[in-house]
This record gives structure tokens, C-alpha cells and sequence, in this order.
């Protein structure tokens, strides 16, 4: 496969990625009125300015996916077969049995018993939910296949509905967990079926009037740096919001960290080696890492702020998977790119 070129706005994202969170934090503490006042901007616990980044970041991806390819992947199972097991029988246990040996055991000394249980619960609830969002930039990132991407996507979706809560419930023994499905289907609306249907309008439109070169090649550049700047402008938003909580609790987000990048790269090399094992071509591989390795943090935070308070120690652990997710993925994306030529050429996956 062809190097993708990368412009130097994206070759050094992770130091622009750093400056936005520093800049959302400082926002956050010095001007509090300005995350108060976004704060107001939601419906379903769905914020709407990070939906509308979410939005422009996934609609010049969606762009460039020919539906055909969508149908086709269907019938070649391999690469969702690895994204189902990982996401749904390894990657919610893994997460339990890893925050737990970390936050109970190695740092007992640290976090008190009860605290530790909440940063659990939070832990949880990342493991809970593979992304649906975010995972569209990481498989553009590392040159995966966007229509195979929308149906491991698509896919998790659908289980979501139906395996999120028991699987919480399960691992946390809690017997009454309240999932607030508005803001799941907001969510799935917003960052899955809303830029979908656009690209897929506006894709048929074009190529009725103009050659598939002309839309490829003219109009799709257009949006060139557009899915970039999306990501860090929601980086803003959201840690504009956990400015003060970041900065009062240092040590707590360390500890927390450490289990959730230790999982995140843990499932990340399960789905990607098995895929090379399995012979599934680099493009498939790739997003089938990616889905399970990133999390989709707004339900992970609607859900443990509806369950446990904003103030809770839950809801810290959940806004800590996103302070370390992005920097992690993108760590992955170089790894993954680096590790492609070892893949299998072949399209029967």
C-alpha cells in the first residue's frame, strides 16, 4: 500500500494535541464562564458543539467511502469476527482485572479502598464501550479501509444497545444500572448515521455530475486538515470542562493512567496480531485494533455521570481515558503504520 503523505500540520499532531490540552485546561480554570456557557449547549447529555466537531471530523472521511465497499465487507468476515471478540469477550474483562490489580494491589498504598472502587467502576465503563466515533480518525490516520471501518462500527453499535448494561452490571455487581439510552442513540445519531448519510448524498451527487478523479482529487482535498483541526478543537472543549478537576487531583489521574494505558495498548496488540496471524490484509487490521483499543468516552461519561455524580471518583477515571486516549492512539497509528509491510497482501479476509 502507498505511503500516505502526512503535511506538517499532521506530522507533529501530538504536539499540537498537547498545546490544545493545555489550552482547554487553562480555558477551563482562567475563563470557567466560557465551559459554563457550552455547558448549557447539549441535549441528551450529548454536548452539541463536540458533536458538530465529531461531525466535521468524520463527514471528509465518510467522503471517501464507496458504499459498494460497505456490502463487500460484509461478506468477508474475518476482520469483524476479530473486532467482536476483542471488543465484547476480552477487552471489558481485561480492563476489569487490570484497573483492579492496579488500584487495589500495586497502588493500595495510594488510593483508599473505597476510591479504588470507584476509579473501577469508571474503568468499567471505558472497557464497556469500544469507539464509534473517534475510531473513523484513527483508521483515516493509519490508512485503514473506510468502508470496512463503518461496518465494525455499525456492528459494535448494534451490540452496544444490547450488551452494554449487563456487561457493567456484571463486572461491578451493580444490580440496577440505569443507561441513559437518549443520549446513546444521540450519540450514534450524531456520530455514525448523520455524517454517513451526508457523505453517502453527497459522494452519489457528485459522481452523477463530475469523474470519480475530479471528486477524489478536487473536492475531497478541500477538506484536507478539516478532520485534524475537528479533533483539536474538541480537545479544547472537552478538557475546558476538566480544567480544575485535573489540576487539583495530579496524583489520582497518574495512577489512573497507568491501567488505562496499559489496557489500551494491550488491546490494541491482541486485535492487530491476531489479524496478522489470521492473514487479514494491514487495512482491515488496522481499524480492527483501533475500535477496541479507543473508547467511546461520551457514553463512558454520560453514563458514569448519570450513575455516580460529577464529582465522583467514576466520573474522574472516565475523563482520564480521554486526557490519555488520544496521545496513546496516536502512538498506535505510527506503530501500526510502521508495522503494515508485515501484513498479508492478499483481499481474502
Amino acid at each position: 500500500m502507498a505511503e500516505k503523505h502526512i503535511g506538517f500540520f499532521a506530522k507533529y499532531l501530538s504536539l499540537w494535541v498537547a498545546v490544545c490540552i493545555g489550552l482547554g485546561v487553562a480555558i477551563g480554570v482562567l475563563f470557567p464562564g466560557v465551559p459554563a456557557m457550552l455547558g448549557k449547549m447539549e441535549y441528551a447529555k450529548v454536548s452539541i458543539p463536540v458533536a458538530i466537531l465529531i461531525w466535521l471530523m468524520i463527514y471528509p472521511m465518510m467522503l471517501k467511502v464507496d458504499f459498494r465497499s460497505i456490502v463487500n465487507a460484509g461478506k468477508k468476515p474475518k476482520g469483524l469476527i476479530v473486532t467482536l471478540v476483542v471488543n465484547w469477550l476480552i477487552k471489558p474483562f481485561t480492563m476489569f482485572l487490570i484497573a483492579s490489580f492496579f488500584l487495589k494491589v500495586v497502588f493500595k498504598a495510594f488510593v483508599p479502598d473505597a476510591l479504588a472502587t470507584d476509579y473501577i467502576s469508571g474503568a468499567v465503563l471505558l472497557g464497556a464501550a469500544p469507539c464509534t466515533a473517534m475510531v473513523f480518525v484513527w483508521s483515516y490516520l493509519s490508512d485503514g479501509d473506510p468502508g470496512y471501518t463503518v461496518v465494525q462500527v455499525a456492528v459494535n453499535d448494534l451490540i452496544i444497545l444490547f450488551a452494554f448494561a449487563p456487561i457493567v452490571a456484571l463486572l461491578l455487581g451493580v444490580s440496577d444500572v440505569h443507561v441513559p439510552m437518549n443520549t446513546l442513540f444521540m450519540s450514534v445519531l450524531l456520530f455514525v448515521v448523520i455524517p454517513l448519510s451526508a457523505g453517502f448524498i453527497t459522494r452519489t451527487i457528485l459522481l452523477k455530475k463530475h469523474s470519480k478523479d475530479w471528486f477524489e482529487n478536487v473536492f475531497c482535498k478541500k477538506f484536507d486538515g478539516i478532520t485534524e483541526a475537528g479533533l483539536l478543537l474538541t480537545l479544547i472543549i472537552i478538557f475546558s470542562f476538566q480544567g480544575e478537576t485535573i489540576l487539583a487531583n495530579p496524583v489520582a489521574i497518574a495512577l489512573i493512567a497507568v491501567p488505562l494505558i496499559i489496557q489500551t495498548y494491550l488491546i490494541f496488540f491482541v486485535g492487530f496480531s491476531w489479524s496478522k496471524l489470521w492473514k487479514v490484509p494491514y487495512q482491515v487490521a488496522a481499524p480492527s485494533g483501533m475500535i477496541g483499543a479507543s473508547n467511546f468516552f461520551e457514553l463512558a461519561v454520560a453514563v458514569a455521570v448519570s450513575l455516580f455524580g460529577l464529582s465522583s471518583g467514576a466520573t474522574l477515571a472516565t475523563v482520564v481515558g480521554v486526557l490519555v486516549e488520544v496521545p496513546v492512539m496516536l502512538s498506535l497509528v505510527r506503530i501500526a503504520r510502521a508495522s503494515r509491510n508485515k501484513f498479508a497482501r492478499s483481499e481474502n479476509i
